[in-house]
């Protein structure tokens, strides 16, 4: 018994191989043009075959065309694949560089209390054009126009309050210290 059974599973595999000789190719172009990804692609044409080789009856069967049915199956395969991805979100492994670290604000908050205190030590009239055209946004003839004084006047003011706050130990740029991100 156990040889003609060895007999039929080897004419089964004879035919299985014939069959992927016949259609393998067909399929596995069919499957790569669908996924997009060559190694997915021989996956489902593998288990294409093996669900042949678990299916005689279909093979066995004259009235069954094979490379429709092989065509169905991959099909089928391509289909549930296809379900299974969209059902759960592709999964990605923490890359170092993605993760950004969040500023601490305490750094902002200990920088403003130091500007703040560096504009307490200024003179009113340099203190009043910082305010304006920094933390304001103004530009210098708005800032002259809001004072009473020149353009030029807020210009000359606004260089010599930087200048004392650079001596005060507060620096940075002008962008910076409307922002209140300057060196301490």
């Amino acid at each position: 018994m156990s040889r003609s059974r060895d007999r039929r599973t080897d004419s089964h595999e004879a035919l299985i191989r014939l069959l992927y000789a016949e259609h393998g190719k067909a399929l596995l172009a069919y499957a790569t043009r669908m996924t997009g990804d060559r190694m997915a692609a021989e996956d489902i044409v593998q288990e294409t075959f093996i669900r042949a080789w678990r299916h005689p009856e279909v093979i066995a069967n004259p009235e069954t065309s094979l490379r429709h049915w092989l065509f169905k199956v991959t099909r089928n395969l391509l289909t549930d694949r296809f379900r299974a991805r969209s059902a759960r979100p592709d999964e990605v492994g923490e890359n170092e560089a993605a993760v950004v670290a969040q500023p601490d604000h305490a750094d902002g908050v200990v920088t403003s209390i130091a500007v703040m205190a560096a504009l307490e030590r200024l003179t009113p009239e340099h203190r009043a054009v910082l305010v304006e055209v920094y933390y304001r946004g103004r530009t210098a003839s708005e800032a002259g126009r809001n004072l009473g004084v020149p353009e030029g006047t807020v210009k000359s003011r606004a260089h010599h309050a930087l200048k004392a706050l650079r001596k005060l130990g507060i620096s940075g740029t002008y962008t910076e210290i409307q922002s209140g991100k300057v060196a301490t």
